[in-house]
């Protein structure tokens, strides 16, 4: 397998990943680069894209996916909740060929992402993990977690997902790539991030 990282524009500049399988079959994670970086990479090592994920529907993690799509005929996964063609949230049900089930694995070659819904910073959030890496989205970023007060955020689900986030089968040395800011591991948000012990303290006090 290789990785790559890219950046969407300012000012979110929305962390991106794309995968290349050793049989040379692509995942894109957030599509939120210009199409063009996509394609230089995917043509500088003769990679077809198969597949895109979205970790939710937000415009700032999903500029390139209908674009891409349609250029390579790749199969687009998120949410359909997140799909309501609005400026938030962009996409629409006709422009996704798949949501996600619950601890599916979806396989690409050698890559296998296994997918877990996590609602609060929008109704369709789900953060994956391949390999070494799990790509949270904007539900867990360093030190932090997503805002709750846009178009389909809400409070007590993010808690509920903090919750269950903090208690998925993951090694603690997994690096956690969120969708903005720096990288992370699972460890280290297990111990030193604020929102997600505050919501465990908050479950054993219920």
């Amino acid at each position: 397998m290789q990785a790559f990282h890219l950046l969407g524009p300012a000012p979110f500049y929305t962390n991106s990943f794309l995968l290349i399988s050793d049989a040379g079959h692509a995942v894109i994670i957030d599509p939120a680069a210009e199409v063009q970086e996509y394609d230089k990479i995917l043509k500088e090592h003769n990679a077809q894209l198969t597949t895109i994920l979205c970790t939710h529907g937000h415009y700032d993690h999903v500029g390139s996916a209908g674009t891409l799509r349609r250029e390579h005929k790749a199969k687009l996964y998120c949410e359909p909740v997140d799909c309501r063609g609005t400026q938030l949230l962009p996409l629409k049900a006709a422009d996704v060929d798949s949501g996600y089930e619950e601890g599916e694995t979806i396989a690409v070659d050698e890559l296998k992402f296994t997918v877990w819904h996590t609602p609060g910073h929008t109704e369709g959030g789900v953060v994956l993990l391949c390999g070494e890496y799990l790509f949270a989205g904007d539900t867990v970023f360093q030190g932090s977690m997503g805002r709750t007060d846009l178009e389909g955020g809400d409070d007590r689900k993010m808690e509920q997902s903090l919750r269950k986030f903090a208690k998925l089968p993951i090694p603690r040395g997994t690096q956690l790539l969120p969708g903005h800011g720096d990288f992370s591991t699972m460890g280290q948000e297990l111990d030193n991030n604020f929102y997600i012990r505050q919501a465990l303290r908050n479950a054993k006090a219920e």
